[in-house]
């Protein structure tokens, strides 16, 4: 029994060892900009066969609603970065509840480092009486709860961003309920501050902004705690999280059970919502400011992976770990929505139509220099399909065009 047991361990190890390696060489492939500089490399659209007149409807889509940036990396890599309206790459602008996720790494952070635990009733960092709740009520309140939105507190009160205690009513039971409710969100940032003992900003930069280069700060705009920064810095955040918590040879994140818990469904009630996090490819999503349960996938015409930031007025992130994709679009409401989960599906709309067709390749290359290539076999014979030649030509921008020429 015991040469069972030493085979067993052995083959665990093993098999640990095959996936790390795994792991790390996948990880190896994507680039990460450096930090403290503005280089960034770059990959052409054409290398991906997008069209520069699908691009350029793209651009026109965005620039007409409001946009101010967008940039969309492949491997880490930019292939689209455009900015509109007079903003540029070092202006900054609010994140409005896409920052949320920010807020969750953080949680995440100070977990790992022993500060608190996500179990951990809220009014251990807050005191009692933060709510106007029995006692009773208000400490069956969670951390898991604010990160959840499922802390039972009434969002239909005339402002969902107070956090004064008279503001904060019991209406369900914590778990029962879920409601993209402003309020337990923002009193985050004073359960991390008082946990760790250190403002959100400091314990940002030395956790999370330093390490990857971010710049950015959060700031309170009334009761609101929202975070600023460049629109290169939204898509630094994008590629960590793409990257599961790791960046150019350092784990930011160690703690792997609560990365899956942050991007992954936390609850029943919305399947669609993590830790802050929106996810696509469940079987059914919830909307702020409704009740009402949607069957079906949020972004139907995205990646099934695909986990996002969401922001008031269109500020986006998009993150496809199986694509090694991130966009980021930042700028002025483009609808009247809370948060315009539309218009995140209009941009993908545009996204997936970037792919040139035969005709776009075929007008292209007509006004494009070309070279003539033929495939012969290891015996010197020319390639022939049905015993038709098979001819390619090699574009000056890297495009391939196979024609099949009947003898």
């Amino acid at each position: 029994s015991s040469c069972i047991f030493l085979y067993i361990r052995y083959v665990r190890f093993f098999l640990f060892f095959i996936f790390s390696l795994f792991f790390l060489s996948s990880k190896a492939q994507v680039y990460f900009p450096q930090n403290n500089t503005s280089l960034w490399d770059t990959i052409s659209p054409s290398s991906l066969n997008w069209c520069q007149d699908k691009i350029d409807s793209l651009y026109n889509f965005l620039e007409v609603n409001n946009t101010k940036s967008f940039i969309l990396l492949k491997n880490g890599k930019i292939v689209l970065e455009q900015y509109f309206n007079g903003h540029t790459d070092t202006s900054y602008w609010y994140w409005a509840s896409a920052g949320k996720t920010l807020t969750s790494f953080l949680v995440g952070m100070a977990q790992e480092e022993g500060f608190l635990d996500i179990l951990d009733t809220t009014s251990n960092y807050l005191g009692s009486g933060w709510t106007n709740c029995t006692s009773f009520q208000e400490e069956k309140i969670t951390i898991w709860n604010q990160l959840t939105m499922t802390s039972g507190l009434n969002d239909y009160v005339a402002d969902p961003h107070c956090t004064i205690d008279t503001c904060l009513n019991y209406l369900s039971d914590p778990g029962t309920r879920w409601a993209y409710h402003n309020a337990p969100y923002t009193l985050l940032r004073s359960v991390l501050e008082n946990a760790t003992g250190q403002g959100i900003n400091l314990y940002g930069y030395q956790k999370l902004f330093n390490q990857i280069g971010m710049d950015g700060l959060f700031v309170y705009s009334g009761y609101y705690n929202l975070f600023t920064s460049t629109s290169r810095s939204m898509a630094r955040f994008g590629l960590l999280i793409q990257n599961q918590g790791y960046w150019n040879g350092n784990q930011i994140m160690t703690d792997a059970n609560y990365f899956n818990q942050m991007t992954n469904s936390s609850q029943t009630l919305n399947e669609s919502y993590g830790y802050f996090w929106w996810l696509n490819g469940k079987s059914s999503f919830m909307l702020p400011g409704t009740q009402f349960l949607f069957n079906g996938s949020l972004m139907p015409n995205a990646p099934n992976d695909l986990i996002a930031a969401l922001g008031k007025n269109g500020q986006y992130i998009n993150i496809v770990p199986s694509d090694n994709l991130v966009w980021i679009r930042m700028g002025e409401n483009p609808d009247s929505s809370l948060v315009p989960v539309s218009f995140n599906l209009d941009i993908w709309d545009y996204i997936n139509d970037l792919t040139c067709n035969q005709s776009d390749v075929m007008q292209y290359n007509d006004n494009m220099s070309r070279k003539l290539i033929k495939v012969f076999d290891v015996f010197g014979r020319e390639v022939k399909d049905t015993e038709n030649t098979i001819m390619f030509y090699i574009y000056d921008n890297g495009t391939v065009e196979k024609k099949i020429i009947v003898d």
